[in-house]
């Protein structure tokens, strides 16, 4: 019997299961952190500095402007942090996938592609 995912979004932060990788790209936000839990599997962030594999009951910070990005392997959980700004970043580049729209939809949220 599978659970369903976590989901609660408040006023100052947002608290989400996903199972999902993130952008292929490195990115940043340059106003926001963001945090991940993983539950189950791994996760592997890249920097521009290096790379950290995240396993079960690690739990990944990243500050406002550094550059990230990262991959959720098969079958692997885990609980990310967000602010609203970032909720919402993530919610206009799922509601438009065109690629030639990225840059701009990351701009509007004071993030940027560096990739």
């Amino acid at each position: 019997m599978q659970s369903v995912p976590f989901s609660a979004d408040g006023t100052s932060f947002s608290l989400h299961e996903w199972r999902g990788s993130g952008p292929a790209t490195l990115h940043v936000h340059l106003s926001d952190d963001e945090a991940w839990h993983v539950l189950e599997g791994e996760v592997h962030f890249r920097y521009l500095d290096g790379t950290q594999v995240a396993g079960l009951g690690t739990t990944v910070f990243v500050p406002a402007g550094k550059a990230h990005t990262f991959e959720a392997r098969a079958g692997s959980r885990y609980l990310i942090v967000l602010t609203p700004r970032m909720r919402a970043l993530i919610s206009a580049l799922q509601a438009d996938r065109d690629p030639t729209h990225q840059k701009e939809i990351y701009q509007r949220f004071d993030s940027e592609l560096l990739e």
